[in-house]
């Protein structure tokens, strides 16, 4: 399965509209978001092209594709807008015989895991920086932000395909790859 992991919109319709259309280049089955989809938040500067109102309507526009966390940005409001669910604290996947948790990262995050096997992969946004590394016997794979990067990265997202992890700038570029090994199932 190709999958598109993107986080960190806070309502940028420029950088959405961005993300949309590379979603589209990409042709991913699903794309993957890490929260804080709609609203800048109160630490956060307006990103360009502010407006949560078009982000709706351009993420509505794709709704069959999406499946989402919730980020600490997310309220009950915005599940009344948005046409896929939103408000789930994480989820698990199952892709190539791999675990992958995801959660926008203000509950769990690098510094209190939630409860993981060897091997395992933990996915998450909040921080605003790209990360894909091994820590002890886990995989922490963190795609950035879509508008509003931090620390001197760029705007990011991730494209995970056959156990590879492909970190890319909304241009195109690609800034690191990162390999699992597959696991074989003889069931």
């Amino acid at each position: 399965m190709k999958l598109m992991i993107a986080s960190d919109i806070h309502g940028s319709a420029y950088y959405c509209e961005k993300l949309v259309n590379i979603f589209v280049q990409e042709n991913p089955e699903r794309l993957l978001l890490l929260g804080d989809l709609l609203y800048h938040g109160p630490r956060n500067d307006l990103p360009k092209d502010y407006c949560p109102k078009k982000v709706i309507h351009i993420l509505n526009g794709i709704k069959d594709k999406i499946i989402c966390v919730r980020g600490n940005c997310e309220a009950e409001v915005d599940q009344m807008v948005l046409e896929f669910p939103v408000l789930s604290d994480s989820l698990l996947l199952f892709l190539d015989g791999k675990l992958m948790f995801a959660s926008h990262g203000h509950i769990y995050n690098e510094n209190k895991l939630p409860a993981l096997h060897s091997g395992d992969i933990f996915l998450q946004g909040h921080t605003h920086v790209p990360c894909m590394k091994k820590l002890g016997d886990y995989f922490i794979v963190n795609p950035g932000s879509v508008s509003l990067p931090k620390e001197n990265s760029e705007h990011s997202y991730i494209i995970y395909e056959s156990c590879g992890f492909t970190l890319k700038t909304l241009d195109g570029e690609v800034l690191e790859t990162f390999h699992l090994q597959p696991v074989h199932s003889f069931l």
